[in-house]
């Protein structure tokens, strides 16, 4: 790894299989609580306060008061790991094993013990191992000294053994080859998988051949559910961040629209409930939408993301106030073969509320008030409407056995705190891939599902998603933010490998001009912030790279790029100048233009593997114990570069080739190799064209709707706004964003 020797720090960027075994000669921390505790009980205010039943730090009267430890691992400020708290123990014993993907430029690692209370932690000391030992690859074994223990002879058993990536063959035959590996869900043969870019598609989509001249099929994504759900006999079960029964799946001419297809969401469901199908709704925060189904036999929860009581009193607040269930699913029974049935789910990025409908046009006036009649949303402007990009796939178990079938995993962040099933001992949670920290049982395998899937890829990656913020520890400012997800360090580190075996990659990254709301308001300020430290930590190690393989008139955009989508359209004649307050119409609306808002959470890696969800790019989604998410990973055995030893030419490739003609305005034969430095250039030469057709003050057509980001990268990696282009047009708001003092859980 470039600059290595001169920092003093390694990057350990592999995984290190870490068992946690026991500690020795605690000290008690818990002495000085005990006596606060003594004074309050005295007065009958502790235990009925700050006490219950359950609580580990009620024992018994006689019993010895001492500390409850527990053991965390930090790598750069980051934490990586917990134990669980073994109570009331000066010897307490773990025997916890983790295996933990690292990517983290580091002198040591720290192995922080504490003594854990009602409204905390107390720092008992602190273990440390040489991380240029741990690189060795060697195993590890013995006692470490807790420095700074009120006890010297306090110490923690550990044993370790790292495995770089380049010597790990899980990363070395592709992610095709075994799946996602470690993750509580495992890999399922013989599915089916549909693969969706918008709400819906016209029929004049573009012709993409695959393999043996078949022809990609662009499906309805919204008219298909619709068509599930009055098709089921059994279930329909639609769950959402949000969802609003006024919606109308099916807006566009449909030749094969059922009877009941012009419904309401709220309607179709109400009328496949009355014939007796089990139809139940959850959501977080949609009060219309449950007063809707009150007295129908539509059950609907509103269900508010509630913290496990094992968490501190803080924490339980926090977890409480801040974060949602955030997942996107909407599950059917269906046909199978003869009389038999089978299941059928819908995920992605796509909630079933108002705002969310769009189709690869993008429209920003026309349709107001047909297809979108009712269906406006807009948190930049009260007038003229926002588009989004969303996509969403569906997936159907299936035991046929043919080359079209699809090999599928399901992944999810969630944690005990949020469903009922997950082992209570640590140890049968270790086997089945859970992550233990402190009280809790975290699924964070969509995360791992990332990590790994970059890892193993050879050629190139395409990523969409609503947010991009993460590997904080590496940030140039701010390392202490929190946002410890190793997602874009991992795409740096790929690309930095490759530029030293001397190989071709490419990296391409869309998301919105700026998150949703106002882009001067201080929560989007912030997270731009956060945006623009990510990209700048990343393009600094990919020019670090390039300088020390002495490239010459190479660029850090020629392998990573980050876009943005938007329109321009001639104001129809029927729409005034004037908003319903009689204020005048936005700058946007003069020059009839707007961004495409990006709400799609996904990747494609190497035309073969396809990952989405309703997962977003940052630590809310990738923690497993904030929002709750759900995704799925798949690929089509026949149709990977292994089992071809060419470019794979199945759906993968078509979805993505399909987007790229929505986005790009028509199919490129470049387009077929997106690794290469000519498709680089050209895609970079679309978006910087349409670029300055959006900016200027006459109107010109785009081709397509992508945009370059407005943000230029020097040869060292440093990141600036365009030139002219500190704010975004129109709307005002610095393109890099400023911190503010917003807690910073609130917006990374």
């Amino acid at each position: 790894m470039a600059n290595e020797k001169q920092s003093g720090l390694v990057y350990l960027h592999g995984d290190l299989e870490l068992q946690i075994i026991e500690a020795r000669y605690l000290p008690n921390m818990d002495l000085h609580f005990e006596r606060i505790r003594r004074v309050f009980n005295t007065l009958n205010l502790f235990d009925k306060h700050f006490s219950s039943p359950k609580s580990s730090h009620r024992r018994p009267r006689n019993n010895i008061i001492t500390s409850d430890p527990y053991v965390t691992v930090c790598l750069a400020g980051a934490t990586v790991a917990r134990t669980r708290v073994i109570s009331n123990s000066q010897n307490p014993v773990w025997g916890e094993h983790f295996k933990i993907p690292l990517a983290h430029p580091v002198s040591q690692i720290e192995f922080y013990v504490k003594d854990n209370d009602v409204f905390g932690a107390d720092l008992i000391g602190i273990a440390t191992v040489s991380a240029a030992k741990i690189k060795l690859g060697e195993t590890i074994n013995g006692w470490f000294p807790i420095i700074g223990s009120p006890k010297p002879d306090s110490a923690v058993r550990l044993e370790m053994r790292f495995v770089s990536c380049e010597k790990n063959p899980l990363y070395t035959h592709g992610i095709t080859s075994t799946g996602v590996a470690n993750c509580y869900f495992p890999v399922r043969n013989g599915g089916h998988v549909t693969l969706y870019q918008d709400a819906h598609v016209h029929e004049n989509m573009p012709e993409i051949e695959l393999e043996d001249g078949v022809l990609y099929q662009h499906e309805r994504c919204w008219e298909d559910i619709c068509h599930s759900i009055l098709e089921a006999h059994h279930i329909v079960y639609v769950i959402g961040w949000s969802i609003f029964h006024k919606v109308k799946l099916v807006r566009e001419h449909s030749p094969r629209l059922p009877n009941g297809g012009d419904l309401s969401l709220g309607d179709l469901l109400k009328y496949k409930s009355q014939e007796g199908v089990r139809t139940g709704v959850m959501q977080t925060h949609d009060e219309e939408t449950r007063k809707f189904f009150r007295r129908s036999s539509v059950s609907c929860v509103l269900s508010p993301r509630y913290a496990s009581s094992k968490l501190s009193i803080f924490k339980q607040q926090v977890v409480g106030t801040v974060f949602s269930h955030h997942q996107k699913c909407v599950i059917v029974d269906t046909q199978a073969s003869g009389n038999n049935r089978k299941i059928a789910a819908f995920i992605g990025g796509l909630d079933l509320c108002d705002g969310r409908y769009d189709t690869p046009e993008h429209r920003l006036f026309k349709g107001l008030d047909t297809v979108f009649k009712g269906d406006y949303h807009n948190p930049t402007f009260s007038v003229g409407p926002s588009t989004a990009v969303s996509t969403n796939d569906t997936l159907k178990v299936s035991k046929d056995d043919n080359k079209q079938n699809w090999h599928v995993q399901v992944f999810r962040s969630i944690d005990s705190g949020s469903l009922k099933g997950f082992p209570k001992d640590v140890h049968k949670a270790h086997e089945q891939n859970l992550v233990c920290a402190k009280n809790l049982v975290v699924e964070k395998s969509i995360q791992t599902a990332y990590i790994q899937a970059i890892r193993s890829a050879q050629h190139f990656i395409y990523i969409e998603n609503q947010y991009f913020i993460g590997s904080s520890f590496v940030w140039p400012n701010y390392k202490e933010a929190g946002a410890d997800n190793l997602i874009p360090i991992e795409l740096a580190l790929k690309i930095a490998s490759k530029i030293r075996a001397r190989e071709r990659f490419a990296v391409y990254i869309v998301i919105p001009m700026w998150p949703e709301g106002d882009p001067s308001s201080a929560p989007v300020q912030e997270i731009l912030y956060w945006q623009g430290q990510t990209m700048q930590m990343m393009y600094e190690i990919i020019a670090r790279e390039i300088k020390h393989m002495d490239l010459e008139n190479v660029n850090p955009q020629d392998y990573l790029n980050f876009y943005c989508l938007g329109n321009r359209e001639e104001l129809p004649s029927d729409i005034n100048c004037v908003s319903s307050s009689d204020e005048m119409v936005s700058a946007s609306q003069k020059c009839r233009r707007f961004m495409i808002y990006v709400h799609a959470k996904g990747m494609v890696v190497d035309d073969e593997y396809v990952l989405l969800g309703s997962a977003n790019i940052n630590q809310r989604s990738m923690a497993g114990s904030r929002d709750t998410e759900i995704a799925m990973g798949a690929y089509q055995n026949h149709q990977t570069w292994s089992h071809r030893n060419k470019h794979p030419r199945g759906q993968v490739y078509g979805y993505r080739m399909s987007l790229w003609a929505e986005h790009m305005g028509k199919i490129d034969h470049i387009f077929k190799e997106p690794e290469s430095l000519e498709c680089v250039k050209r895609v970079n030469m679309i978006s910087e064209d349409n670029w300055k057709k959006y900016t200027e003050n006459s109107f010109d057509p785009l081709r397509g709707h992508i945009l370059k980001y407005p943000l230029s990268v020097d040869n060292t990696g440093k990141v600036i706004p365009l030139s002219g282009f500190d704010t975004f047009p129109d709307v005002g708001g610095k393109i890099l964003g400023t911190r503010t003092n917003l807690p910073d859980v609130l917006t990374t």
